[in-house]
């Protein structure tokens, strides 16, 4: 039989030096707002991650960690043949405490200051930061919500990035990229040479019916330097484990990233608990995900009704993430009036999308990772704020 998880239940996440609710003042100026902010849930974990952690606790030990193991190796790779129907060669598989870090080292592998980075925009905001601190030059191609294989192309054929950095499904419009999306890409990197590296971190969070597909089916077609970045902190919300870990077919990329991650920057060791965790999450906690995303679906659904019943909002589910992407420009409210009415009068916190590129302008980043309550509760804060503009003008 299995189990029903109650994920209407809310927890108390003050006290536990969360980011998104005890330190919410270093981003919004102001303290104890209602947050929607930073991309994690206010979920508990699965009761088998929690077992996880205190059998490992009971035990007392807590030495250096070899993640090079079978253990670890066979749960990845049993976990993309059941989620995504992909094969994948366990040698391909290497450890990065996080996706970012990731990231940060295959841009320094796979190019060389100054070179061109192209992402799509909006983006992911920690692209921007990377890409940049690592003295390349990004360059953004801005999408809605399809995207232009043949713009992209004239896009590549101009500016010849080094690396493409692609966001499988796509962060923050949610975006979930079909196969003949990712073939296209493919045959776009082959073409003008652009290496190419996949963050895959969202990947399991999906609506009902949605076909997931990872990068990695098509690493046998790529002539170019690739790569998936990914880990299960997302999906499961363990983020604080600092575990993830990468896919790198071709050997000499591997070994490469390898030293780097071993030699120049002394991370010959994981953390034990973050890879027992994504042994156990991959190995034993299907059915709270599965669960976990119909009850996403639901957060969704109630947010396009409220939106449309009460603002005439015409918003789309995305088919992926748990984030919501929503268009204020209809509202006729400038985001600063509008930011300013919500944190100082509302007390809620929303992400203003400006920051995710210059595909972000009139958009506000709604996470819907939260008990309905709480979404119900952030969205009339939001409803009330527009309804007080627009009254007062």
């Amino acid at each position: 039989m299995i189990k029903k998880y109650n994920f209407d239940k809310v927890v108390n996440r003050y006290g536990t030096y969360s980011t998104q609710w005890d330190f919410v003042k270093d981003r919004f100026g102001k303290e104890n707002l209602l947050p929607f902010t930073i991309s994690d849930m206010d979920f508990k974990v699965p009761e088998g991650v929690t077992e996880t952690i205190i059998n490992a606790a009971k035990r007392g030990l807590f030495g250096y960690t070899r993640w090079n193991n079978p253990d670890l190796k066979s749960s990845i790779s049993n976990w993309y043949q059941y989620s995504y129907d992909c094969d994948i060669d366990v040698d391909w598989i290497v450890y990065s405490p996080s996706v970012i870090f990731s990231l940060a080292k295959l841009i320094e592998q796979f190019s060389k200051p100054g070179d061109k980075i192209a992402t799509l925009s909006p983006c992911y905001d920690a692209f921007i930061k990377t890409i940049e601190a690592n003295d390349r030059k990004l360059i953004e191609f801005k999408i809605t919500e399809k995207i232009n294989f043949d713009k992209l192309e004239s896009f590549f054929s101009q500016e010849y990035p080094s690396i493409f950095v692609l966001c499988n499904p796509e962060n923050p419009m949610g975006i979930a990229w079909s196969k003949d999306d990712l073939m296209e890409f493919v045959r776009l990197c082959n073409a003008y040479n652009v290496n190419i590296i996949s963050d895959e971190i969202h990947l399991d969070i999906v609506r009902k019916g949605v076909k997931k597909n990872s990068l990695a089916e098509l690493f046998s077609k790529l002539t170019v330097h690739s790569a998936v970045i990914t880990s299960a902190t997302k999906a499961f919300n363990t983020p604080s484990l600092i575990f993830s870990y990468a896919l790198i077919p071709d050997e000499l990329d591997r070994l490469t990233f390898l030293h780097t991650l071993r030699a120049k920057n002394a991370l010959s060791s994981t953390s034990y608990l973050g890879m027992l965790v994504l042994i156990d999450c991959y190995n034993n906690e299907r059915d709270w995900l599965n669960q976990l995303n119909e009850y996403i679906d639901d957060n969704f659904k109630l947010t396009k009704n409220l939106l449309k019943e009460r603002l005439n909002i015409d918003y789309k589910i995305p088919d992926a993430t748990y984030l919501s992407w929503i268009d204020i420009s209809p509202l006729k409210i400038p985001m600063n009036v509008l930011q300013d009415n919500m944190i100082n009068k509302q007390n809620v916190a929303i992400m203003d999308g400006q920051i995710y590129g210059n595909g972000g302008t009139n958009y506000l980043r709604f996470n819907e990772g939260a008990p309905q309550s709480k979404i119900k509760d952030g969205l009339e804060r939001f409803i009330k704020a527009v309804e007080e503009l627009k009254h007062r003008n």
